[in-house]
């Protein structure tokens, strides 16, 4: 199997290299040369990829083509490749939808649309496809865990979710500044606040069963530290914030 990546920006590069750190079977990675720095970084760390000249000679030579380009270069560029029958496509790309793939590509293949994130480098994370597809649930169930869902409308919630990342990322950034200004070392700050969201993370997962409330509800005890940070975020109206910005990428997406 010959797998074929249009765009090597941060999610095709780590779905890249959670693919070549896996034990999954494949002949040879075709990437192109978009981010020049990335793909020959690539090159260099792993022995089956090879860097294209051209798009149109990624589709030729694979058999699974993944499209990781932004909305706008792809409605560019997508329309204009020739794509061969029984290839399978996996678009990463957020806001063209299943129809409007088929009609640029014109061509009886499979193609399905994927969420995966940057842990997806490390195997870690869930990758939600639409619509399900046994063998491309078999691939990502080696990169992580895979969450196949029937109708492409409800999987615009999980790409407005997924549109938190950045976010999230900046709330360890601003806390570790913090840290950094009561006089820490950069480092150590950075690895405490990490090791701290990594800690939580993995007790959310260990209790996902659980309906959250309660994990909010045990973490706290009365007039102690974390009921105040709750209490004083909570009347800056953040979590408010949170759901308002989830609506707005929401309404994005269903346009």
């Amino acid at each position: 199997m010959k797998l074929g990546f249009i765009g090597t920006g941060k999610i095709a590069s780590s779905v890249i290299t959670g693919v070549c750190n896996s034990k999954i079977k494949y002949k040879k990675i075709i990437i192109s040369p978009r981010n020049k720095k990335i793909s020959q970084a690539l090159k260099k760390k792993f022995k089956k990829i090879s860097i294209s000249k051209t798009n149109q000679e990624i589709v030729d030579k694979s058999d699974w083509v993944f499209l990781s380009v932004t909305p706008a270069v792809g409605n560019k560029i997508i329309k204009d490749l020739k794509f061969k029958t029984n290839q399978k496509v996996i678009s990463f790309i957020s806001t063209i939808t299943l129809p409007q793939l088929k009609k640029m590509i014109k061509k009886k293949v499979d193609i399905v649309r994927a969420i995966p994130l940057p842990p997806i480098s490390l195997k870690e994370g869930p990758v939600p496809i639409c619509p399900p597809n046994k063998k491309i649930k078999s691939f990502f169930d080696q990169l992580g865990s895979t969450i196949e869902i029937k109708n492409e409308k409800l999987s615009i919630n999980f790409w407005s979710t997924s549109g938190m990342m950045a976010s999230y990322y900046q709330i360890l950034e601003t806390m570790s500044i913090w840290l950094t200004k009561k006089g820490l070392k950069k480092l150590d700050a950075q690895k405490y606040i990490t090791s701290l969201f990594l800690a939580l993370s993995k007790d959310a997962v260990v209790n996902s069963k659980k309906d959250l409330k309660i994990l909010v509800k045990e973490s706290q005890t009365p007039k102690g530290l974390n009921e105040q940070g709750l209490k004083e975020l909570s009347k800056k109206g953040v979590y408010k914030s949170v759901t308002y910005t989830l609506n707005s990428i929401h309404k994005r997406l269903n346009k």
